[in-house]
């Protein structure tokens, strides 16, 4: 695990809200350029999605299935983050179905930890009636579960795989508007449903 002074040293700070300094496909050119080769071939592997491929091992192969855990990745903080947000997606998807009374609808009992997701999925459905403030609140959990996954040391791999997660962040919170955010809502979840049900993505 390599120690990246000069490619940290030179980023501009990062603050949840902000516009985004940089685009993340240029921060991806200025990593992929200064990492390792090790640790540049894992930045493929940094999404806000926990499972950007599925099934054959090669990114955009078929459809997520949130229902069953990515193989290690090699790297301790980008197998945390998957975890949590599957975990995020797995309750938000249980607690959704249970709100609109679709038995069966989620069938994939969602794990009990990390307990911050749990908890970030019952307040963005609390939100519900307000989209975008829901998006907020989970895009805030997201920020502060990277920054715990991040670790002290400041000039690490890890230091770079979170900058790139919280600048797609940004990129995201950026492409927020009021009057689109509940079709936003509406699209992510009804994907969050169907991807939860064992053998979604699998071809038939």
């Amino acid at each position: 695990m390599g120690a990246y002074y000069f490619l940290v040293a030179q980023l501009p700070s990062l603050v949840y809200g902000q516009v985004p300094p940089m685009s993340s496909s240029r921060f991806r050119d200025l990593a992929q350029a200064q990492l390792s080769a090790g640790d540049a071939a894992l930045l493929a592997l940094l999404s806000l999605d926990p499972q950007p491929k599925s099934g054959s091992g090669q990114p955009g192969a078929g459809s997520p299935s949130y229902a069953e855990t990515e193989a290690p990745s090699g790297s301790g903080f980008i197998d945390a983050w998957r975890d949590w947000e599957r975990a995020l997606r797995l309750n938000l998807a249980r607690l959704r179905a249970s709100r609109l009374k679709r038995d069966g609808a989620a069938p994939v009992d969602p794990p009990a930890d990390p307990a911050d997701a749990a908890s970030a999925a019952h307040a963005a459905l609390a939100a519900a009636e307000n989209p975008l403030e829901a998006e907020i609140l989970l895009d805030r959990a997201r920020w502060n579960a990277i920054e715990r996954f991040q670790g002290i040391p400041a000039f690490s791999r890890n230091a770079v795989y979170a900058y790139l997660l919280k600048l797609l962040i940004l990129e995201r919170r950026a492409s927020f508007k009021a009057e689109t955010g509940f079709a936003e809502y509406k699209s992510l979840y009804a994907t969050i449903l169907e991807h939860a049900r064992p053998g979604a993505g699998e071809s038939t």
